[in-house]
This record gives structure tokens, sequence and C-alpha cells, in this order.
């Protein structure tokens, strides 16, 4: 579908957040740490530098932020991610701050997680409101996880276990790679089948990490399909809103592909994305970012700090679509949240 631009000096002062191109953005992810406890290759650098603790913003300056995103521009969803946000103390508090903003239009608070730490807090994120979490799981061998990750699949499935135990939906994400996993297509949809979980594959996409994309690693989506198709009978499903193409399996599990290489879903991108940091992405191959923070700690008034937010918003690209290639930015992948 082609989008129509408007001009770039039209910024809306007041309605939905919207884009030159028509989209209005519903949908919020703030990243609240660039930390994490693994070391996925398709992530984040060898060695990463973590930032210095008094440039991350505090948890009251992102609620300020995200008070805003729901109250003045038409947020209903936020979902919490790092790094890994369950290294940073307080996150829990944080969720349930987040669920205080039900009365001003917010409808759901969620959380991407690596799962390691997912068994000791999931009871205390079912209690402070948490709608649901993601997941990535790339592999079920455990000796391909750990190198794809440098983590332990055991404490992930357990984590994975007692969010969904504690009451909380999971969905489960997981990168296909060609010369990585593209074995585990059918080991990981029968493990998310059997225990009754959703599951979604993610085609490499170029973003950054350790500069590991190219195209031959791309395992499309219907080379996924026809590895589904030795175990089970597949039926697509009608494409949504949603970033996935859904199939149902053997007519009781859906799976779905999301597919940004080769069928991006950029027209109809609801998104925006809050790092750690107060950087606006509009888009996730967005090559630079709009600062909110220097404005934040200068005493900005909320007027001054929403209008920032529209501009940033208002020149987001195309997305993929329009700019296909990798991406080099300043904010790598552990740091913009996914």
């Amino acid at each position: 579908m082609d989008m129509l631009q408007a001009p770039a000096s039209a910024v809306p002062s007041q309605g939905p957040l919207l884009d030159r191109f028509g989209r209005t953005k519903h949908k919020l992810r703030i990243s609240i740490t660039d930390r994490c406890n693994m070391r996925c290759h398709y992530c984040m650098p060898e060695d990463p530098e973590w930032l210095p603790r008094d440039q991350i913003l505090s948890f009251e300056e992102l609620h300020r932020l995200a008070a805003l995103f729901v109250r003045e521009l038409g947020i209903r969803n936020i979902r919490v991610t790092g790094g890994e946000p369950l290294l940073r103390k307080g996150v829990t508090d944080f969720i349930a701050a987040l669920k205080a903003l039900r009365d001003d239009g917010l409808e759901r608070v969620s959380l991407t997680s690596n799962a390691v730490l997912l068994d000791r807090h999931a009871t205390a994120l079912k209690a402070a409101g948490l709608d649901d979490v993601n997941i990535s799981i790339d592999a079920m061998d455990p000796e391909l996880f750990q190198r794809m990750t440098r983590g332990n699949l055991e404490q992930v499935l357990r984590g994975i276990l007692a969010a969904r135990d504690a009451g909380i939906p999971v969905k489960l994400n997981a990168g296909v790679i060609r010369g990585d996993n593209e074995q585990e297509v059918l080991p990981l949809t029968d493990w998310a089948r059997r225990h009754g979980l959703p599951l979604r594959f993610i085609v490499f996409m170029p973003l950054d990490g350790r500069g590991g994309w190219r195209p031959e690693r791309v395992v499309p989506e219907a080379e996924i399909i026809a590895r589904l198709r030795t175990r089970y009978s597949v039926e697509p499903l009608p494409r949504t809103r949603e970033p996935a193409t859904y199939y149902r399996l053997d007519g009781d599990y859906r799976v779905g592909i999301i597919s940004t290489v080769s069928n991006p879903f950029c027209a109809s991108c609801d998104r925006v994305r809050l790092t750690a940091t107060g950087e606006i992405f509009p888009c996730l191959f967005s090559p630079v970012s709009t600062g909110l923070k220097e404005a934040l700690r200068a005493g900005a008034a909320d007027a001054e700090l929403t209008a920032l937010i529209r501009k940033a918003v208002w020149h987001k690209g195309k997305g993929f679509i329009e700019s296909a290639g990798y991406v080099q930015r300043a904010a790598t992948m552990h740091a913009l949240g996914g």
C-alpha cells in the first residue's frame, strides 16, 4: 500500500500522534536499561560498554514521559524493554505506576524479557498488573542456545513456565538465522504447541549487533512454512494490522511469522520507541533519533516535551520499505529494545 506524504512542516499541534504518512501511533516501547545478562550475537557487540547510570533516565522521568504519551498523544499500549528490563531494580514498581495510567486511556502494559530472571519475579509482576510478556527463545537444543546467546536454556524454560503458571499471558519469539538455527523451527513449534504458548518466528533483519547480517543468512517466510509443512497441515490466516502473518497448524494451533525483509508491515506501523536515555526512535530502522533528556532535565514544560515528541514522530520515514539495507546508528539493539 502506498503512503501519501504530508508536508514536513505541517506537524500537528493536537490530536493523535501521527507521522507524515498518516499512520497513528498507539504503541510505545520504553527501554529502561541497556544492560543484559545474555550476549545474543545478533543483538549486541562482543564486548558492550554499558551506559553510565547518570545518563539513564530515572523511573520518575520515564513515567512523566509515559504519562504525556498516554494523556496527550493517545498511546494505549506500553511495552517495557531493555536490555533485560528485569535487571533494573524497581521494574515491578514502575510497571505498577504505569498501570495507574489506565484512567487516562492506557489499556495494556507489557514486558519483553529473556526470562532468565522471570521465575523469581513472575508473581510480583502479576500482582503489579502486568498484562503479558514476550520472551525470546531461539533454540530448544541447549548447546546451540548457549552458542547463540551465552545463556542457559533451562533457566529460560523455567522462567517461561513460571510466568505462565503465575497467570501472565506469554508469547514466544524466535529469530531464525541460516547457519545457526533454521533446524530449530520444528522443535520450537512442537514445544510451544505442547505447552499451549503462542509462538512467532522473526526473519533475520538487517539491524546492528555485530554486523553479521547478510542476505544469504535470511531464512524467508516461505522456507519456514515449508519446514512446518513437513509435520503439520498449514492454513494461512487473514492478515491483520499486527506485524506477524499468522498460520493455523493442524487446525488447532496458531503460529506467526514476522517477515520484515520480504513482507514489510511498515504501512500499518503504529509504534514508537523511547530509549533509557530519553531518545525517541520513531522506527526500528531509524538511523537518527530525537533526544528528550536535555529538555526534560532543564525543566521543560509538558507542552514543550509534547511538541518535541510530535515533531520527532511526524518526521518518521516510510520504514524498511523505503531504506532496505543494513542499519548503522549510535543506539544498538540491546539499548533500543527491539
